[in-house]
């Protein structure tokens, strides 16, 4: 028996622990092992883990189901990835609230070069599903991997597009592995995973309830580069990733419709309120991106006919002297508000003195 996988599905199953909670606790004991074997009153010391986590922490009966779990995943060969594990996806790594383990079936490194998320309605209309097939073949020979969540509409004309361009495709799932949800995806998903695969946080016997779903998108988001909205209503989970993709730094695409049209509604808005960049053709995300392959010119001082302000000019130098530098460190260093940063490096990036790279990292 695998006694460290054991304790790292065990202390999943602890109520109340959660994610954040549950990484803080190994984080101070040493390992999942640890966490059960450590005495009240040192539990007590850790901060934000109160009377409740630590009495269910001793008092736990969770061994039984843990190794129930452990002989489900060796039956189906799935493949368990704690937050510690080298094939872990990286960019999860950086998302406060990313899953401690994930359960992972298929071919594909998770930890790909380039990761494009495709989400949106699962009405999904005859323009979103050319717009999502002419974006994906003007990606398919620069290596990125489409991750959606496997559901109706956008997500399965994202994956199979990306099947018949030979791209991987990766879906993540808001149950666990002994089902797939819609039932009519099944054959869809077989295919996924000789050229990419499915993954998901929840244990088998989990079904795809209401809530699943939410905390599913923070996965497609939180282990992509980027997010692409394809077609949204102003309601939805496509919008409920795109905010998720904000918060953890990601760029965000929307495709534009007409004003007039329902399935349009959330990609106008998220372009409207400047949470995400207009995108028409693939070119577009490979663009801004970074994924074009074409040499760059970089600009070790502003071109002398580049007029800029003085706040323009203390973000240009920061950006110089980091070489690489994330937009909230700029905040952070510079003392100017989130929104004047952002509207000092479009200026920039108009006046090509600065640009832009995936996780909104600036350069000079």
């Amino acid at each position: 028996m695998n006694s460290d996988l054991l304790y790292q599905i065990a202390l999943t199953l602890i109520p109340n622990v959660g994610d954040v909670n549950g990484k803080k606790l190994v984080a101070y004991c040493g390992s999942p092992e640890a966490v059960f074997k450590e005495k009240r009153k040192a539990l007590m010391k850790i901060p934000g883990i109160g009377h409740v986590i630590v009495n269910n922490i001793l008092s736990h009966t969770v061994f039984d189901r843990a190794e129930k779990e452990m002989a489900f995943i060796e039956r189906y060969q799935i493949k368990p990835l704690f937050y510690t594990d080298a094939d872990y996806p990286a960019r999860l790594l950086h998302c406060e609230d990313g899953p401690m383990l994930l359960y992972s079936k298929g071919t594909s490194n998770l930890n790909a070069g380039r990761v494009l998320a495709v989400v949106g309605t699962r009405r999904v209309t005859n323009y979103g599903k050319s717009r999502c097939d002419e974006i994906l073949s003007d990606l398919k020979e620069q290596g990125v991997m489409i991750v959606s969540g496997l559901a109706y509409g956008v997500d399965s004309c994202a994956h199979r597009k990306a099947l018949d361009y030979s791209m991987e495709t990766i879906g993540v799932l808001a149950h666990g592995m002994d089902r797939i949800y819609p039932g009519q995806n099944r054959k869809l998903a077989e295919r996924m995973l000789e050229h990419g695969g499915l993954l998901t946080e929840f244990m088998s016997e989990t079904n795809p309830d209401r809530e699943n779903f939410p905390r599913r998108n923070r996965i497609v988001a939180g282990m992509s580069d980027a997010v692409l909205v394809v077609e949204s209503g102003r309601r939805g989970g496509a919008l409920i990733t795109a905010d998720l993709a904000g918060s953890y730094n990601r760029d965000v695409f929307a495709v534009p419709g007409r004003v007039n049209d329902e399935m349009s509604e959330g990609c106008n808005f998220l372009i409207k309120t400047n949470r995400a960049a207009l995108c028409e053709t693939g070119n577009d995300i490979s663009y801004l991106m970074g994924w074009d392959d074409k040499p760059v010119r970089k600009k070790t001082q502003p071109e002398l006919f580049v007029n800029m302000t003085e706040e323009e000019t203390a973000i240009f130098e920061l950006i110089k002297e980091a070489g690489e530098i994330a937009i909230d460190e700029i905040v952070l260093k510079s003392g100017l508000s989130t929104s004047k940063v952002a509207a000092a490096l479009l200026n920039l990036e108009f006046e090509g003195v600065v640009r832009s790279l995936p996780g909104k990292i600036y350069t000079c």
